[in-house]
């Protein structure tokens, strides 16, 4: 069985992205890894080209027209799959702002032999955890994404959807997919609040085109991360490249776990998926099978 990686990244030091850390943690599972390099302010490049040998790079220009909606993160996701040559098994992707903990290796290995064979099997579904404001806390909210798919058979009638958050085939057909038991550790919404601030700001106004002067005047180059609606601490052990960063930690957020800011359809949602296993209205971009 052969598997390979692959992600995409651009301005990873401007923005501080964790892409060595997030590379690092499934290069173990990789016979081989791709990674799409966007034009960069910063040094990223080279940051990519002293990871690993087993690394291959293409260099890629980011096209402007693209960056509405995203767009933009699907077609560099494209580039880093069409490198992986055909006698790989398996692709499994990963994105600059996630890590998977070396605990769930011999989990994916099993239910990648597993399902290797199997033409109904597109691909397979990782649970998330969603850290929020440091590495001491999660948010389980439904305004985030509860699974996704994170690891796909090698077939190119799969592409990236919308934003690249996920994948579908063919003419728009969501995957069939087994879903393991595995988590992927997002930290998109952990980093110092200035520098989440800074890249917030070019994501919301760049790409969603969502993103107020009054807002930035209101933040004074900080995020605010006492915004979020629900916290739970977060007890666990995180992977072990990210041990490093975590050390480095130069900021503290100490929030009030007692105060909730869902909404009411939203806690209604949390307190079925608790007492039922079932989240109602939940977007879910797979069929699992």
């Amino acid at each position: 069985m052969k598997v390979s990686g692959f992600a995409f990244i651009r301005n990873a030091i401007k923005f501080d992205f964790p892409i060595e850390e997030a590379i690092r943690s499934i290069l173990p599972l990789c016979n081989d890894f791709y990674v799409a390099v966007g034009d960069s302010e910063d040094n990223t490049l080279e940051l990519i080209q002293s990871i690993d040998p087993k690394i291959k790079i293409q260099e890629t220009h980011w096209d402007d027209d693209l960056l509405a909606g995203g767009r933009v993160f699907a077609a560099e996701t494209t580039k880093a799959f069409e490198m992986i040559p055909d006698d790989s098994d398996w692709c499994f992707c990963i994105q600059a702002d996630e890590a998977l903990h070396e605990k769930y290796y011999n989990t994916i290995l099993e239910a990648m032999d597993t399902w290797k064979d199997n033409p109904e099997v597109d691909g397979l579904l990782l649970n998330y955890l969603h850290f929020y404001g440091s590495y001491d806390y999660t948010t389980p909210s439904p305004r985030w994404y509860r699974r996704e798919i994170r690891i796909i058979k090698n077939d190119h009638s799969i592409y990236p959807y919308r934003d690249s958050q996920g994948f579908r085939k063919d003419k728009n057909k969501k995957l069939n997919v087994k879903l393991i038991d595995a988590w992927m550790y997002h930290y998109s919404m952990v980093k110092h609040p200035k520098l989440q601030h800074k890249k917030l700001k070019f994501t919301l106004k760049s790409i969603y085109n969502d993103y107020s002067l009054e807002y930035d005047k209101k933040q004074d180059e900080f995020y605010d991360y006492e915004s979020v609606d629900i916290l739970e601490k977060f007890d666990g052990t995180h992977p072990e490249v990210l041990k490093a960063r975590i050390k480095s930690v130069d900021w503290q957020f100490n929030p009030d776990l007692s105060i909730t800011r869902m909404s009411l359809k939203n806690k209604f949602r949390l307190w079925m998926l608790k007492h039922f296993g079932y989240m109602p209205w939940e977007y879910r971009n797979y069929k699992i099978i």
